[in-house]
């Protein structure tokens, strides 16, 4: 390739981004890597995050090292990008802000939107690249002047959902050396090139926080404040739980709620929460009746390649691996639309993410703040 363009891969220290970067080393381009510094469990009041006897180095520096040794495996540079003050005050605290608001908030699609393809391309482009990449699950194709994201190869590991809040200018500078290949093609690539992390598990966790129990962790922020168990068809109070904001809708395990005398033992689940009364509601039987929505307002929308003028009939995911649903979307403002469903979808839940597509074309997507089922507004 003459005129080399040069890249900045996002190295996680993980297999896909590993693979990634060899990719793109094979395409031609001028590679050097970044690893992204997003948390400081120290300054962060994060206790559980501190090592310990049995976990001599914190997650973060292992990734980092294993990041290192892919870097060295490739003969490229590797750089490390502080990025600490801009995920607290861009993507943290929206996530405390919207779990207080007892909301399910999704911290991954603002970790790509202010991180990985704002703050990272800013640095990246300090240090002379002309574009940066991921190891994402997506891939980019360019039409007619403008860049268009498109699920991946692979269905399973599609991850465009969590892509949906960047820009046209985000997208126009990343590249995607994924897109056509599916897991187990990164794994074999990985095991053939001798790679220190090709049998490295997935990351899971919170974006750049990791494995946590999810709980204990937010206690360290949103204190817990027990509080009763209401079956929502009676009433009456069936449990006590451990603080409203931990609980998410549709929830099964982990209620506590045990055999109640005189009634028939069912399985319960999460239908409401109120987080002004510190109630969590509670229901058994039929999912349908509770869990049912057939519109939604979705605001903070952001539209990837183009802004649509009038309805469009478009496949929308709720949430991850969720297979599209169909419905109608009517613009209302440039940053919020009401979507009506062609047929009822279950647990749509407020904070979470709406993204919306055209085939395999990811046009965007929103917050869900608003659901009703059949005219009336459901609060949860």
């Amino acid at each position: 390739m003459e005129n080399k363009k040069k890249v900045m891969i996002g190295l996680s220290g993980g297999v896909d981004s590993a693979v990634a970067a060899y990719l793109l080393i094979q395409q031609g381009y001028d590679v050097i890597a970044g690893f992204m510094r997003n948390w400081d469990a120290f300054t962060n009041n994060d206790v559980l995050g501190n090592p310990t006897l049995d976990d001599p180095m914190c997650p973060q520096e292992q990734d980092y090292e294993d990041a290192k040794k892919v870097a060295d495996k490739l003969g490229i540079p590797l750089l490390r990008a502080d990025f600490i003050k801009e995920y607290w005050d861009d993507v943290f605290s929206y996530f405390l802000n919207e779990y207080a608001r007892g909301r399910t908030p999704n911290p991954d699609v603002f970790c790509n939107k202010y991180i990985k393809f704002a703050a990272f391309r800013t640095f990246a482009k300090e240090h002379g690249c002309d574009l940066i990449a991921m190891g994402h699950y997506a891939k980019r194709i360019d039409k007619d002047g403008k860049a268009y994201m498109l699920k991946s190869y692979d269905q399973n590991k599609d991850q465009t959902y969590f892509l949906s809040q960047i820009s046209q200018a985000q997208l126009a500078d990343c590249l995607f050396p994924l897109g056509d290949i599916d897991k187990p093609e990164v794994r074999r690539i990985a095991k053939t090139l001798g790679l220190a992390v090709a049998e490295k598990k997935d990351s899971t966790g919170i974006c750049f926080i990791g494995e946590r129990n999810f709980k204990q962790f937010l206690q360290n922020y949103l204190p817990a404040h027990q509080g009763k168990i209401v079956d929502i068809a009676t009433n009456e109070k069936v449990g006590t739980h451990d603080g409203v904001l931990y609980y998410t809708i549709g929830q099964r395990r982990g209620l506590g709620i045990g055999g109640i005398s005189g009634r028939e033992a069912k399985s319960w689940f999460v239908v409401k929460k109120d987080v002004k009364q510190n109630i969590l509601y509670v229901a058994s039987g039929n999912e349908d009746e509770h869990l049912l929505s057939d519109e939604a307002i979705i605001t903070d929308v952001n539209w990837i390649s183009y802004v649509p003028n009038g309805p469009l009939h478009v496949g929308t995911k709720f949430r991850y691996r969720q297979k599209d649903a169909m419905l109608t979307l009517y613009p209302l403002t440039p940053t919020s639309v009401k979507l009506v469903y062609d047929a009822p979808q279950k647990a749509v839940t407020a904070g979470q993410a709406a993204v919306f597509y055209q085939g395999d074309i990811c046009l965007g997507g929103g917050l869900i703040d608003q659901i009703y089922y059949k005219g009336k507004r459901i609060d949860i």
